[in-house]
């Protein structure tokens, strides 16, 4: 009977784990969609994939989840090029990639 709890339990922190991950993803992919609207490029095969995990000690000294995710997006549709972003659970830290053109003066 206790080992059935512990699977219980070990099942129930990989399903919560696996989620918030799942989530995080869904984030960053409306994140570069978002800004590659806005630098009017195109976000090259809707994806966005995650290079990296790791432990962070987020702003109010809890231990969390530090993702970076990768997407390509294209200017013109004959290059591609890379962006990177970073989220601490759902909140964007760090972005790069395109940026919004300013503006040309007359």
């Amino acid at each position: 009977m206790p080992t059935l709890l512990i699977v219980m339990i070990l099942a129930a922190t990989a399903f919560a784990f696996w989620s918030a991950g799942r989530a995080a993803a869904e984030q960053a992919v409306k994140v570069g969609r978002d800004a590659c609207r806005a630098a009017g490029v195109q976000l090259l095969d809707e994806s966005v994939h995650a290079i990296r995990l790791r432990v962070c000690r987020h702003d109010n000294g809890w231990l969390g989840w530090e993702r970076t995710f990768r997407f390509d997006y294209s200017s013109d549709g004959h290059d591609r090029r890379s962006g990177r972003l970073v989220l601490r659970d759902s909140r964007l830290v760090s972005f790069s990639g395109p940026v919004a053109a300013a503006p040309s003066q007359l």
